[in-house]
């Protein structure tokens, strides 16, 4: 006999506009307790300091994460000039200061770098693994590492504002992978005056907005009620950069199986895509010749 599940098997997306002082585990805690959920996740961690788009998936839709995880995401923060820490944003200690401060013309010219495919080296404090360990787990000990860079593509990085000498205000879109903090640190190396970040905002996260996004408060007012259940989204957007095809009844029971199974819809050989019946998603999967060949199945 298969061991029963705890909770509900409730399935779909909650955006969360999240506070700082918490880290996005806990966030992702509370919706899961909130909901009486068997299963959650989220879509891309927020640092605890930063606020703004948490997409916490619950059910079944936790299987459509790495859709919404490897979309654009945009973020806006002030960067402090003339100051770096240890953990390249407010937080952390001072480590070293500058007297020289950029015009706004040499912070523009300096941006172009920061553009497109860059490569781009994790915080010390970061979850990226080092032999096993957690980056900010040796930080906090101490270590010093050499963390190997990682490609990311930066769609846009633009001047939001410069409230005076010491600080500019930027927003960027970019796809997974990246570290804000990371490009401030970065952008006052390469403008000779050093900086990190004071505050960070994803405002939005694929398909999800910030400003649709639920309180903390809200939740807990309405934690294990209807009204708590009227927030969510349907899980069948994190799959809306997937091309969607019609699975006939039969195609769609086969897919259920695990099958491959007809669909109705065309696409080059090998496309990822995902089935729907009546408006709901069947599975995910690839499309071979009037088939999808599914890879993840919706049990609902």
């Amino acid at each position: 006999m298969g061991r029963v599940k705890k909770g509900r098997a409730v399935s779909g997306w909650l955006i969360v506009d999240k506070p700082a002082g918490l880290t996005s585990t806990a966030v992702v805690n509370k919706v899961k307790w909130a909901f009486g959920a068997q299963k959650a996740g989220h879509a891309g961690t927020l640092d605890p300091d930063a606020t703004g788009v948490l997409a916490v998936a619950l059910g079944e839709a936790t299987k459509t994460i790495p859709y919404i995880t490897d979309a654009l995401k945009c973020y806006r923060f002030r960067v402090v000039l003339g100051a770096a820490t240890d953990t390249d944003d407010a937080s952390g200690a001072v480590i070293a200061t500058s007297a020289v401060r950029p015009t706004d013309d040499q912070i523009e010219a300096a941006l172009g770098a920061f553009r497109g495919n860059i490569q781009q080296v994790p915080p010390q404090y970061s979850a990226v693994k080092v032999d096993g360990d957690r980056a900010y787990d040796l930080a906090r000990e101490g270590e010093a590492m050499d963390l190997a860079a990682r490609p990311l593509w930066v769609e846009s990085l633009l001047v939001l504002g410069r409230p005076d000498a010491d600080h500019v205000d930027l927003e960027m879109v970019c796809g997974k992978g990246g570290y804000v903090r990371s490009i401030a640190r970065d952008l006052g190396q390469a403008l000779g005056c050093l900086g990190h970040v004071e505050w960070l905002r994803r405002t939005w996260s694929g398909p999800f907005e910030a400003e649709d996004g639920v309180t903390l408060a809200t939740i807990d007012a309405e934690a294990k009620t209807d009204a708590l259940d009227a927030h969510l989204l349907p899980l069948e957007l994190g799959l809306q950069d997937l091309p969607e095809f019609t699975a006939t009844p039969e195609g769609a029971a086969r897919l259920r199986n695990g099958n491959p199974g007809q669909v109705i819809g065309h696409a080059d050989w090998g496309t990822e895509g995902w089935a729907s019946l009546d408006g709901l998603a069947v599975a995910v999967g690839h499309y071979r010749g009037g088939e999808l060949h599914p890879s993840r199945v919706f049990n609902r």
